[in-house]
């Protein structure tokens, strides 16, 4: 015999349900990624230190159009307004299958914080400075890629090699349009507030159409008065590197300057979109390496590049772009013939779906003048040809001359 419940109890257990169903709805966790491979032709290839000979090369790459990446990202709402969020993510070679930074499993990003729509949001971890992340809307590396498109070595860290440790960033809400955002990245050297610390600040503008950033950073080396990079520097992508090799954003362009006291980078990027299917990126970028007792160069040496990309959304499924880019040394330790670079960018992306596309991408760069070479031992760096390198993909394998042309096709899925 079927037993009837009292209206009262069905009442009791209807409240019940409605307060906590809520409770299992308020946290969520994403598991993300992307896979990306292709096949890159380069016209010349040798090493940083030229001591190989120049010759061209045919190689798969993993990462061209975006890094390959997994990923867990998650918030908890806390009432309020409030949440609790964090990422982890990880980046990898899909033809090796080895992680992008040694020892460092979550080394693309690692942080948790709080935010809050009318306060902002605040996080601590290993994570993007405020400089890259508000510029990065209007970066060539949107549609060029980093790998081929980001200006010459990456020297002025537009692209996401640039991550920093022990990092407190803090974003606001956008106002009449205006973002705002800090970060400080604490090295915890004994005695010492700055030694390899790192830190940044950033103002964004973004209505309707029209968008811009201005940024400035500075990264610290944790070898008072310059010299190698350790892991007490913060701006690292190998904790376990005493050689140096740790240290990103190390090309052609900059080898001669490794051992510097500190990196500063101030830009100023744009963006305006005319309709649906074309928009216009421009960026400055000011980058000066400043040298310690130990940094084997005596002066401070300054970088300058401006670049612009224009951008066509020709169907709803094909994408195009082409750039350039001009980076100018207008201070090089004595140097009267300074480096600069020429390069110009093509991209083509084909979507076979919202999650796979096809891409192809081609690039020529042109050096001229001449740059520091890389370090030897206590010995002051000595004069030598500047060497093209595309982008910040051929950072240790540039051209053994002054031009360098690569091309690359690939396919990349995100789940």
């Amino acid at each position: 015999m079927k037993r009837q419940l009292k209206p009262l109890t069905v009442a009791v257990l209807a409240y019940a349900a409605t307060i906590a169903t809520p409770a299992f709805a308020q946290s969520s966790v994403t598991l993300y990624g992307i896979v990306d491979d292709s096949i890159v032709y380069q016209s010349s290839q040798t090493n940083l230190a030229k001591t190989n000979p120049g010759r061209s090369n045919v190689k798969m790459a993993s990462g061209i159009w975006a890094g390959s990446r997994f990923g867990l990202k998650g918030a908890e709402d806390l009432g309020g307004g409030n949440k609790a969020i964090f990422q982890l993510e990880s980046g990898f070679d899909i033809n090796s299958g080895s992680q992008q930074f040694t020892n460092a499993m979550f080394g693309r990003q690692a942080w948790v914080g709080l935010t809050n729509p009318g306060y902002g949001t605040l996080t601590l971890g290993r994570q993007y400075t405020s400089y890259y992340t508000l510029l990065s809307p209007y970066s060539p590396t949107n549609w060029l890629t980093g790998y081929f498109g980001a200006h010459p070595g990456d020297v002025d860290g537009l692209d996401t090699i640039y991550r920093a440790n022990n990092s407190v960033v803090y974003t606001s809400p956008k106002l009449y349009g205006f973002t705002v955002s800090g970060s400080y990245s604490f090295a915890g050297v004994p005695d010492s507030v700055y030694q390899g610390s790192t830190w940044s600040a950033a103002l964004q503008y973004q209505q309707g159409p029209i968008g811009g950033a201005v940024a400035f950073s500075r990264i610290n080396n944790a070898a008072n008065g310059g010299g190698i990079y350790s892991s007490s520097s913060t701006t690292i992508n190998s904790t376990s590197a005493t050689d140096g090799s740790g240290q990103p954003g190390v090309s052609a362009v900059t080898a001669g300057y490794q051992r510097a006291q500190a990196q500063q980078r101030f830009a100023v990027a744009g963006g305006y979109q005319f309709n649906s299917a074309w928009d216009i990126s421009v960026t400055y970028t000011n980058v000066q390496y400043i040298p310690g007792v130990n940094s084997l160069f005596t002066d401070e040496a300054v970088f300058n590049t401006a670049g612009t990309v224009l951008h066509w959304k020709a169907t709803s499924a094909w994408d195009f772009a082409a750039g350039y880019s001009y980076t100018w040394a207008s201070k090089a330790n004595g140097i009267n013939d300074a480096a600069s670079y020429h390069q110009f960018n093509l991209s083509q992306y084909y979507s076979l779906s919202k999650r796979t596309g096809l891409y192809a991408l081609e690039a020529f760069q042109r050096a001229n003048g001449n740059t520091l070479a890389v370090p030897s031992g206590t010995t002051s760096n000595r004069q030598t040809a500047a060497n093209a390198t595309i982008g910040d993909g051929f950072q240790s394998a540039p051209s053994a001359s002054r031009s360098m042309f690569a091309a690359g096709v690939g396919i990349i899925h995100r789940f």
